[in-house]
């Protein structure tokens, strides 16, 4: 029986990468706390040697290449003193030995810390050197090296950014390439090394990592306080950007199921809803090994695998080998979850499990290749889930969790292909994004279907078997593909995963009697790509659906029957298989906006209104039409992943694209729909559900009142009980339609609970605040990095601040914040400038607030960052669209 004790029979170093490949995109990366310019001049001239200059910011490709040539055998002794006041700096010592060809040239170590860190001692081969920080590099001479093993200490104070310091514990977050903005590190992905650790703390703390914890001994320190030295073991070759540990007043709790043992260990959050989530939490992450030991054929790669849930934790997950992290608010769920959440908590437990072997076990050389790590854990992810949530339509579930957000990126001006050129890893944070995580598991799904399940399941196995513990490029993994099926599948490569933007797919009847139906792709963003996939046409007449498989590329005329050819509709994307802005006839779109109601198959329904949804985006179906047949399917649409989608469709069709007067006009028969919906809802998730809707939307006095005796305990709901998290967010949405929210959010932060949901609702309370000058103030506070160290808390106080409600006081601080992205984008974590764009954007919809983003963009230097343009591009987009229509 494979166990999570199984340890791989490897060697303990890395294996040398190969080259990593990137493109010349350039962008300047952060700027550098530790650079010391005074000797830089000094220290470049002899840095030549030849080669290319490597000590730019950042990590350059230039760099990267040159040290995967010259560097394998990778070893890192890490120690660091953790003192518990974040305020007192943290230090430590390193121990680095690598295997090193070409001693003749300079090597370079990354390390910037910031003003925060330092070097107190550097010795190269037991000689010690002065340090010369250069633009966050060292630069070890070559007349201290020597062919072969090398060794580099360094003795040094850590640099606090990714360090992630709060008053009762710390976390790291190292990606994509932020170790050496803490400790002195190769911190390139395709560079991997054994690494140890042992952690100084205070003898109150716990502490986890990687590696599984083997020793801890108490001591006295220097000031006379007791003290912990906790060691750890050496882990498999692993990248320096899943390096990671926790410590702090954290609560550990151990699980045993089926042989396997699994830590949990958690701070700051309400301790009856851990309790009574965690047996679901950790069965989640059995299932999911287990199925990715049987798909892969390989047993779990790494030594243990423990869980660390964290409030206000800056991603869903991490999947750190050995010690995966949690945002604690994704994973611990109330009892009045929905079957959205349930789902969200199931996938990113599988996604993060499924990476242990896809990124984990083999990573990508470089991070233009971040995709694919994220692709397979995704994929792996929708497979996993299935037999956890029978009772699903599960292609209708793919569907919903994947062509809406990716179409909200793929339709924009700030497209991009999935595979992206880069050039420093300083920019890495820019590739991620809705396309590599929504669409990459679309595209290769079709993939999967063209070459067969079994064909690209023994591809895959391949992949892994021939790259353990080693790096590998997408190229590496298209000839796998390439030997395992006759697909041209370079071609198909191409035009997916190289080209920008989605097809345009036109739908024509044609012939005599329309006896044939003509499908032609275009690109929508002007791209040459034929984009070759297969699709289900669904012909619908006299409530039946006819689906017919078709493949398409570029251009089909498929003839019809005289029967098919009198269809009241026809929908290429009948079977939610094809990708692309879907443009139907007139007579299927009307069709479809006076009857989808009584299509009777819910994917085929699900299909349609997204492809509605496009044509109003388009200017083909006007909002009043969609919001009035949005209401009809209320009542009558019968799937929850439908509604699940109809309700979010609802909140942007009321707050962006209706006028303040239909929004006023079509308030009263929407909210008493919704109501209607919400009495007579089939389960606790599609309850919650309709009420979230409700109290987002709700504008009439009559449901805002009703809303605020449900939170003063004056009213209920049959079968939703409200929790905190549901009185909380209630409390927000009552904020920001009420002249005294100031005094219902002190009251509701007072009756709060649980430590973390309290402490985030006092920090978004001045966002929430009637008072204008209150709400400029959080925005002031928040334009200090040092007050974003909680990002999700950031973007939620920013969303409450650029509220639909208040978009007119807030439209003054689009410019502001987007004066900031830039920095926000130096400062914070991979997600945060794509979530504080939408954050800032999304609550507006007028000409003079589109116009404040085009004057921004197009007053912005030559050098401004090109990733930046695209995410502004593609958070603004909606508001360009509903501004469109407003002049």
């Amino acid at each position: 029986m494979r166990t999570v004790f199984d340890m791989p029979t490897t060697p303990s170093h890395t294996t040398r990468g190969r080259n990593p490949v990137g493109g010349p995109t350039h962008t300047r990366g952060p700027a550098d706390g530790a650079c010391n310019t005074e000797r830089e001049d000094r220290i470049l001239p002899s840095f030549e040697s030849g080669r290319q200059r490597h000590t730019d910011p950042g990590v350059s490709l230039a760099l990267a290449r040159d040290r995967a040539d010259r560097l394998n055998t990778l070893r890192y002794a890490l120690q660091l003193t953790l003192p518990s006041d974040p305020a007192t700096p943290v230090t430590g010592a390193l121990s680095l030995t690598c295997r090193l060809s070409g001693a003749d040239a300079p090597l370079v170590l990354d390390f910037a810390p910031g003003a925060s860190g330092s070097i107190a001692r550097l010795a190269v081969n037991g000689v010690e050197i002065e340090p010369h920080p250069v633009h966050g590099h060292l630069v070890l001479p070559p007349e201290r090296l020597v062919e072969g093993t090398n060794t580099v200490d360094v003795v040094f104070t850590a640099g606090n950014g990714p360090l992630n310091r709060r008053a009762d514990h710390l976390y790291t977050i190292f990606v994509p390439a932020r170790a050496h903005e803490a400790i002195p590190c190769f911190d390139q992905p395709d560079l991997k090394g054994v690494w140890s650790l042992t952690l100084d703390l205070p003898s109150a703390w716990t502490a986890v990592a990687n590696g599984r914890a083997q020793a801890r001994t108490e001591h006295i320190d220097e000031s006379g306080a007791t003290r912990a030295r906790v060691s750890f073991a050496d882990t498999a070759p692993i990248p320096t950007y899943l390096v990671a540990f926790a410590a702090g007043a954290l609560t550990e709790r151990v699980f045993v199921r089926r042989d396997r043992a699994m830590r949990v260990y958690h701070v700051g959050l309400d301790e009856r809803l851990v309790s009574a989530n965690l047996d679901v939490i950790v069965d989640g992450h059995i299932d999911a090994l287990r199925w990715m030991e049987d798909y892969t054929d390989i047993a779990y790669p790494f030594a243990k695998l423990d869980i660390v849930l964290l409030p206000a934790f800056q991603f869903g997950g991490m999947e750190h080998p050995g010690a995966i992290f949690y945002n604690a608010s994704v994973v611990l769920l109330t009892e009045s979850a929905t079957r959205q959440q349930l789902l969200a908590r199931a996938h990113v437990i599988a996604h993060e499990t499924a990476h242990m072997w896809f990124g984990n076990l083999v990573t990508m050389r470089w991070f233009d290749d971040v995709w694919m790590k994220e692709v397979f854990a995704n994929a792996m992810a929708a497979k996993i889930v299935h037999p956890q949530f029978r009772e699903l339509d599960h292609d209708l579930q793919f569907l919903q969790a994947h062509y809406p957000a990716a179409y909200d990126v793929d339709r924009t001006e700030g497209t991009h292909p999935i595979r992206q050129s880069l050039d420093n890893l300083a920019n890495a944070g820019s590739l991620y994004g809705a396309l590599i995580y929504l669409k990459s598991p679309i595209v290769m799904r079709q993939l999967e279907r063209m070459m067969g399940e079994d064909p690209f399941r023994d591809a895959l196995r391949a992949y892994l078997t021939t790259f353990r513990f080693g790096t590998a490029a997408w190229p590496d993994l298209l000839a796998i593909f390439a030997a395992h099926t006759t697909i041209d599948v370079r071609a198909w490569s191409h035009d997916w995963l190289e080209e920008a933007g989605r097809p345009r797919m036109l739908v024509e009847r044609s012939g005599a009697d329309d006896s044939s139906v003509t499908l032609t792709t275009v690109g929508e963003h002007s791209s040459r790509a034929r984009w070759p996939q297969q699709l289900e046409l669904a012909l619908g007449r006299d409530g039946t659906v006819q689906h017919i498989t078709l493949s398409l590329d570029g251009h089909a005329t498929l003839p019809l029957t005289r029967e098919q050819a009198a269809a009241d509709f026809i929908l290429p994307n009948g079977r939610g298989l094809g990708y692309g802005n879907i443009v139907l006839d007139a007579q299927s779109r009307g069709w479809l906006l006076a009857h989808l109601p009584e299509v009777p198959d819910a994917l085929t329904r699900g299909s349609a209104w997204l492809t509605l949804w496009d044509g109003m985006l388009d200017d083909a179906v006007q909002p009043g039409a969609l919001l009035a047949l949005a209401r009809r399917m209320l009542s009558a649409e019968s799937s929850e992943l439908n509604l699940q989608r109809l309700l979010a469709c609802i909140e942007r069709l009321v707050w962006t694209f209706l006028t303040d007067a239909e929004r006023a006009e079509t308030a009263p028969a929407l909210e008493t729909a919704l109501r209607a919906r919400l009495e007579r809802a089939e389960s606790t998730s599609l309850a919650a559900a309709c009420f979230a809707c409700l109290r987002s939307t709700a504008t009439t006095a009559a449901t805002v009142q009703w809303l605020q005796q449900l939170w003063a305990g004056e009213a209920s709901l049959p079968g939703l009980p409200l929790g905190e998290a549901e009185l909380i967010a209630l409390t927000c949405d009552l904020a920001v339609r009420r002249v005294d929210g100031d005094a219902l959010v002190a009251a509701q932060v007072a009756r709060t609970v649980a430590p973390d949901r309290r402490a985030a609702l006092a920090f978004v309370a001045p966002a929430l605040s009637s008072d204008a000058a209150t709400r400029e103030s959080f925005f002031t506070t928040i334009s200090d990095a040092a007050h974003r160290g909680r990002e999700p808390w950031v973007v939620d106080g920013l969303r409450w601040l650029h509220h639909p409600l208040r978009a007119a006081h807030a439209q003054p601080r689009i410019g502001p914040g987007l004066d900031l992205l830039e920095e926000v984008r130096r400062t914070g974590d991979i997600f945060l400038p794509k979530r504080w764009l939408d954050a800032v954007l999304s609550g507006h919809r007028s000409a003079a607030a589109a116009a404040t983003v085009r004057r921004f963009l197009a007053t912005r230097p030559a050098g401004y960052p090109p990733a930046l343009t695209r995410m502004i591009l593609a958070s603004a987009d909606l508001l360009f669209r509903a501004a469109r229509r407003e002049a």
